[in-house]
């Protein structure tokens, strides 16, 4: 018996702790929130959802405009770079046009007037475009006045008679100016 009450007494000092233990878990959970304070939490929450949605649409606007305005410039670029190579061979053009002009062999007058019309083709295929003013009045816009001669009679004055240098133009861009002879 002694033992029974032993382990009675025991007990007892064991399941004390243990009661200690679930009171102390009982007073460490928090009082459940009230109606108001869940309804400020979720105003708050919205509020601050509906703000960083506002900076994720400025952001992709943003970016939106940032590639656009990029891909437009290297476009450009490219655009620039490619006129600036076809620029290097208008002097080349104007060598072969005084070339045919003073052949005096067919079979040769023939190969160049060739090359010349490729080069054509590939002014045409760069949307570049000469610049004709002859017997139209002198334009500052897009030629250069090299000489001026004294007209005919019935000719006016500041009109172009002779281009030197072929002038180019791409897009209404002026390339090279055309180089000409215009009346007094």
């Amino acid at each position: 018996m002694n033992e029974k009450k032993a382990k009675q007494q025991e007990a007892p000092q064991e399941t004390a702790p243990a009661r200690e233990q679930e009171d102390e878990v009982l007073e460490e959970v928090p009082a459940p929130p009230t109606a108001e304070q869940l309804q400020e939490e979720l105003t708050k929450a919205l509020a601050e959802a509906e703000d960083m949605k506002r900076k994720w649409y400025s952001v992709s606007a943003e970016y939106e405009n940032y590639r656009k305005r990029t891909a437009s410039a290297r476009t450009q670029a490219y655009a620039e770079g490619r006129s600036d190579v076809v620029v290097k061979l208008f002097p080349i053009a104007d060598s072969l046009e005084r070339a045919l002009a003073a052949c005096t062999d067919e079979k040769t007058g023939q190969g160049i007037a060739m090359v010349i019309k490729n080069f054509g083709q590939l002014l045409a295929d760069e949307h570049i475009e000469p610049i004709e003013p002859v017997g139209e009045p002198f334009d500052a816009a897009k030629c250069e006045a090299i000489l001026a001669v004294d007209p005919k009679e019935g000719e006016e004055s500041g009109i172009v008679k002779e281009v030197y240098a072929k002038g180019y133009e791409q897009n209404g861009k002026i390339l090279r100016f055309a180089q000409v002879l215009v009346t007094k």
